[in-house]
């Protein structure tokens, strides 16, 4: 460990620093979900990890929809169509070439983002992610989410 890698065990603790080092090793793009409500938001956040076989590389983040907008149109170069009423922001280990080619497959019901490294503002929301509150991705128990294939009937 380097002289800053000490004094920064020594200031945030060692938790911290093992969580930001390995969370900078392992992110590789994020994707920034917009929606009309929050059930949308858990939908869609659902639907990346079992449809479109994206790998989260932290937990998602409750995101304020505001700066959602803001991201969309730093990324796109183009005004809103509409503004969101929820967002959030999940740290993907999938290249952002990847993840964008998974996401067009499937039809989320809400908005999703990929942001790469290549855009100005990942270095931004890196540092800031962190700080923001986590949500909670729980779903019914009684709930029986069947694959795919087995719902067309032939």
């Amino acid at each position: 460990m380097d002289g800053i890698g000490i004094y920064l065990v020594l200031t945030i603790g060692m938790d911290k620093y093992e969580k930001l080092n390995n969370m900078g090793a392992k992110m590789n793009s994020m994707a920034v979900v917009r929606a009309d409500d929050v059930s949308k938001v858990k939908i869609t956040l659902y639907d990346l990890i079992r449809y479109a076989n994206l790998t989260f590389s932290d937990g998602a983040r409750k995101l304020d929809p505001t700066f959602a907008d803001n991201i969309l149109t730093h990324i796109m170069k183009s005004p809103l169509r509409a503004c969101c009423s929820s967002a959030a922001i999940v740290p993907l280990e999938d290249q952002a070439s990847v993840a964008i080619g998974r996401l067009r497959k499937i039809h989320p019901p809400a908005h999703v983002i990929i942001v790469s490294p290549r855009h100005e503002i990942y270095h931004e929301l890196v540092n800031y992610v962190d700080i923001l509150p986590e949500i909670e991705l729980t779903f019914d128990q009684n709930i029986v989410f069947e694959p795919v294939s087995e719902m067309v009937e032939v």
